[in-house]
């Protein structure tokens, strides 16, 4: 990936749909070229171009990142908190928690129901410590690409 390739991602950070006739002239290069370039970067699955939803448009008014410390395999846990619509994902870690585990909820009060009510008593959780965030725009996903 050299320095044409990375400024191409970040031209897709900020907007993901945009035409190639754009992004070509903000990369140094005609749309034709830039075309092929993503293209090149796709075909070798080094990037992937995909919509992502903002739970705060889609009714979430309470997030949380959940750090949950499990007895056992937290694979089961996971496997157990994927079935429910709150959860955005999930992700295992070697690190001081188990798993992390980022929900939505459409309020305070449902989000406290959903961390009591179903995380705690899936078999095997043993601790969850739960960091949420609220507001408008608390999603950015952008990757330092160079």
């Amino acid at each position: 990936m050299d320095d044409i390739d990375r400024a191409i991602l970040r031209e897709l950070q900020t907007d993901g749909r945009i035409a190639y006739a754009d992004l070509g002239p903000k990369v140094g290069l005609s749309a034709s070229a830039a075309r092929q370039r993503l293209q090149r970067l796709l075909d070798a699955k080094a990037v992937q171009v995909v919509g992502v939803t903002d739970p705060m448009a889609m009714g979430g008014q309470a997030m949380a990142m959940l750090g949950i410390s499990v007895d056992g395999d937290p694979r089961t846990v996971a496997d157990e908190l994927a079935k429910h619509g709150e959860v955005v994902y999930s992700v295992l870690t070697a690190g001081g928690f188990d798993l992390f585990a980022e929900v939505v909820c459409p309020g305070p009060r449902e989000l406290l129901d959903f961390v009591n009510d179903t995380v705690r008593p899936i078999e095997g959780v043993r601790q969850i410590q739960s960091f949420p965030y609220f507001g408008i725009h608390t999603h950015r996903f952008f990757w330092e690409v160079g």
